[in-house]
């Protein structure tokens, strides 16, 4: 279940409910998905996305997402942090950045036009829609691991636009 922290009022939330009210009022969305599928640590993408594709397609319908893929992230992934560097600036994207944690753990920071920059902690079975646009960073917690469902209406949009603010270097 994720954990919330909004470092400028000094708030941390654990309650799935309270979490998904917070992150509604700066326009993310939020699930927890109790039935988390028991896909084994060497399961391929083709058998995770098998797992869920009910819940894909109903997330395909009511989004106009048109294709998923999952990612493995392990500490011995090639050129890690190179990779995790693309992630960790302040950025935002063309289209909705929609996520679903299968294991692991991956950390959104979510940076509203009119509001409190907002850490999300994901863990297994935490879905996220961060809106086309929004400003945010990514980023993993110390273990440096996260499988995860990555859902895209076009993946040319999923380009990082970067804000060069510099913000993420504040949290």
């Amino acid at each position: 279940m994720a954990i919330v922290t909004i470092p400028g009022k000094n708030l941390v939330l654990t309650e799935t409910d309270e979490i998904k009210n917070y992150l509604g009022t700066i326009g993310i969305d939020y699930e927890l998905w109790e039935n988390v599928k028991n896909v084994s640590a060497d399961a391929s993408e083709a058998e995770i996305l098998e797992a869920y594709s009910d819940e894909i397609e109903k997330l395909k319908r009511s989004g106009g997402y048109v294709s998923a893929d999952a990612i493995n992230i392990v500490p011995g992934t090639p050129n890690l942090e190179t990779m995790l560097d693309k992630f960790r600036p302040e950025h935002w994207h063309d289209e909705d950045e929609v996520r679903f944690i299968v294991k692991g753990c991956g950390i959104f920071h979510i940076a509203p036009e009119n509001g409190d920059v907002t850490a999300v902690k994901m863990t297994a079975g935490d879905l996220i829609r961060v809106p086309k646009g929004t400003k945010h960073w990514f980023d993993l917690d110390e273990n440096k691991t996260v499988r995860a469902i990555r859902l895209f209406q076009d993946t040319s949009g999923w380009t990082p636009h970067y804000t060069e603010s510099g913000r993420e270097k504040q949290y």
